[in-house]
């Protein structure tokens, strides 16, 4: 999507601080971390927002979980972690590109908020 800033840093036309990769996914560090470590974990493919993801994206989900793991494994917090998606406005969700923040390098309470 031409002005999906997500799409705009998947496909390099934006920096961003990139700490895993793979063909179909992207993670990159957050600009305002609510944590320690704080990243965000995207489909390269643009789909706004998880439920508007079909049945034909089950395999990309899949690959999009175990991009969060791998990311966590490299920022070396997969001992202990969350990963969280906003569905939608009401939900806070700013970026209409379905991604994971994924949070760590503290203790995190819960319930989150």
């Amino acid at each position: 999507m031409a002005d999906c800033i997500f799409c705009k840093i998947a496909a390099g036309e934006i920096n961003a601080r990139i700490v895993y990769e793979d063909p179909d996914t992207l993670a990159f560090l957050d600009l305002n971390p609510q944590a320690p470590t704080h990243a965000l974990v995207i489909p390269r493919r643009h789909i706004p927002r998880l439920t508007a993801a079909a049945d034909t994206d089950a395999e990309l989900l899949g690959k999009l979980q175990l991009a969060a793991a791998r990311t966590a494994k490299a920022l070396k917090v997969d001992g202990a972690f969350r990963l969280v998606t906003n569905n939608g406005k009401a939900a806070g969700q700013s970026v209409d590109h379905l991604h994971y923040h994924l949070l760590g390098g503290r203790k995190l309470l819960w319930p989150p908020g």
